[in-house]
Parts: structure tokens; sequence; C-alpha cells
């Protein structure tokens, strides 16, 4: 029988594949971004890591308000103590379960059309954003809408907070020149909607425009705490903390490719194959990916491989728990406790 999760001592102990968090990096993010966006200028975006002990940390340096993609990252994060301001960032048309919270969370829902907000009011949510469509061809209403809605909603008896705008097309441009125009842009449609529709909070942005930003009075940003191979591409001060843990099991008998014990099924690939230092990624299937290794490295059948994901969010939605280490020592052991719908 293998030992309990919070048994480990060393990465060499842990079953792969196996999720990991390197602590000095996960610490340098936190300490850089509070320094950035400090108290309230960040809500940072639970999707990103899905733990509430990942959360309690946060809220221990200051950032105390989140922001959710899914109701049951609202009900986690509320039965855990860190219900003092969760904006639920997205659409629901069942919002039932979100009323119950009301009584000991504060619940905002962000809504982009009266169908929206009807489910809103039938569930008792108290407090709305309206999401705006600011070039993201995803949710949001018109700029032109705005005001209408938020009148419809305080006709309803709640309080419209602001407005919510996603400028996610910009994330992940390299040119820094283009983005910043980019995201004034953006900014300029949720500036008007916020002229019509009132209230405190304009509630916008991410992990690739933290920085650029000047509009927002509340930056959404999550992947900065892990980060990812495409978000490193475009420069940002944030380290890589996040790595699935391997073990070599297959080398071909030329040593020209060798097989790790970890695939699709342990990492997100909607942005990509992974990175691993000492080696190019051939290809990922199932359980496996293929590495061709560089010139001068040497591995052998058992060797542990670290590789780094492309994508954040869906990697770590993958696994039960994170690693939490220093070098090759566990530390620490975090559950993926808001993982599921």
């Amino acid at each position: 029988m293998s030992p309990a999760p919070d048994r480990f001592d060393d990465v060499e102990q842990l079953p792969t594949p196996a999720l990991l968090v390197d602590e000095p990096a996960l610490q340098a993010n936190i300490e850089t971004m509070s320094e950035a966006r400090p108290g309230h200028s960040l809500r940072p975006h639970i999707k990103a890591f899905k733990s509430t002990a990942l959360a309690a940390r946060l809220a221990e340096a200051g950032h105390d308000i989140f922001c959710c993609a899914t109701v049951a990252e609202m009900e986690g994060m509320a039965h855990a103590g860190l219900g003092a301001d969760l904006l639920l960032a997205n659409e629901v048309l069942d919002a039932s379960r979100l009323g119950a919270l009301t009584e000991t969370a504060r619940i905002t829902v962000a809504v982009d059309s009266d169908e929206t907000l009807a489910a809103a009011a039938r569930a008792g949510v108290k407090e709305v954003l309206i999401d705006v469509n600011v070039g993201l061809p995803r949710c949001g209403c018109d700029v032109d809408d705005a005001g209408r809605l938020a009148d419809a909603a305080r006709a309803k008896g709640i309080d419209v907070r602001g407005v919510m705008g996603y400028e996610g097309h910009l994330m992940e441009m390299v040119d820094r020149d283009k983005q910043r125009a980019g995201v004034a842009k953006s900014m300029e449609v949720l500036a008007n909607a916020h002229r019509a529709v009132g209230g405190d909070i304009v509630s916008a942005g991410g992990t690739g425009t933290f920085d650029i930003n000047d509009v927002a009075t509340e930056i959404q940003a999550g992947s900065y705490l892990l980060m990812d191979t495409h978000y490193a591409k475009v420069g940002l001060p944030f380290r890589r903390a996040l790595s699935v843990l391997c073990r070599v099991i297959s080398i071909n008998t030329n040593g020209n490719y060798l097989v790790v014990d970890g695939g699709l099924k342990s990492l997100g690939m909607d942005h990509g194959n992974p990175t691993v230092d000492g080696a190019e990624v051939f290809f990922c299937s199932d359980e496996h990916t293929t590495l061709i290794p560089h010139e001068g490295t040497n591995w052998a059948i058992g060797d542990l491989v670290r590789l780094w994901p492309a994508h954040v969010d869906p990697t770590v939605a993958k696994h039960e728990r994170m690693h939490i280490v220093d070098g090759d020592r566990v530390i620490d052991v975090y559950d993926i406790d808001l993982r599921h719908w």
C-alpha cells in the first residue's frame, strides 16, 4: 500500500504522474503581484488553481476577494470561510445554489441578458455586475444595452455594483505596444458602459494585462500564481511554478527517444505541448509523452522528468492534489478541492 498523500517526504517517493508546485516560485509570484496589485485592486481567479488552500494563502497576502468560474467554486470558497466577496464571473441560468450562500457570504453574479438577470433574481442573489462584450467573442452584452440591463436589475431590487468585461483576446499578445493599444480600446468600451451603469466596480483584465490595464478597479488574474509556458512567452515577471512529475518508462534501442508516464490525461493541451528541460516533446498520447533528448543529455529508465504545462487551468483540474515542493523535498500537500462542476 502506498503512503498517504501527506506522508511523502521526497519527490522520488511520489506515484507518477504527480502535480508539483515549486514553493519558492509560488511565493515569489504572490509577492510580485502583491506589490503590483495590492489589496482589492486584484480579484484572484480561482479557476486557475482550484484550491482553497492556495486561496487562503492569497487572503493572507491581502487578496481576500475572489473571482470564480463555476457555482461549485463559489460554494467551496464560501464553505471554506473565504466568502467575504465572491464574484461568479460567468453567466448561469440556474443560480439556485448561489442563493443559499447569501446568508453567509457576499455573492455577486455577472449577468448579460434578461434571462441571466431573471435567474439571479429567482435565486435571491442580491448583487450583480453587468457583463459587457469588450471584444472577446464570448459572454457579455452590447455596450448600448448595459444601462437598460442595470435599470432592470435595480427594478427587481438587485444592487448593481458596476461592470465587468474580459479582454481575453489580448491576454497572450507578445507585442506589448499592440497589446496596450488593444486594451485601451477594449477598456474604452467598458468605461462607456460604466458611465451608463454606475456602481463602484470596473472588473476586467487577467494575468496577461495586469500591468497595462489602467481602467479596471480590480484585475481578475489567476494564472500568474502558477504560470505556464504559454503566458511565459509574453515576458511577464512571474516564475513557472507548476509542473507534472513523470518517470522515464521506456528508451528506444538507439536512445534517440524516450517515453515518460504522463500524457493527455494529466495535461491541459489546448495551448499546445508541454516543455521539458533537456529534451524536445515529440508528441503526447493518453498516458505517455515521447521526448527527443538534447545532445549530451543522459537518461535512464526510472529517471524523474518534470513536464512544464502550456496551460495551467485545465492541467490543475485533471488532478486531485498538488504537492508543494522545495527542490526535491515535499513540504506540503494541497487538495484541489474545487476541481469539479
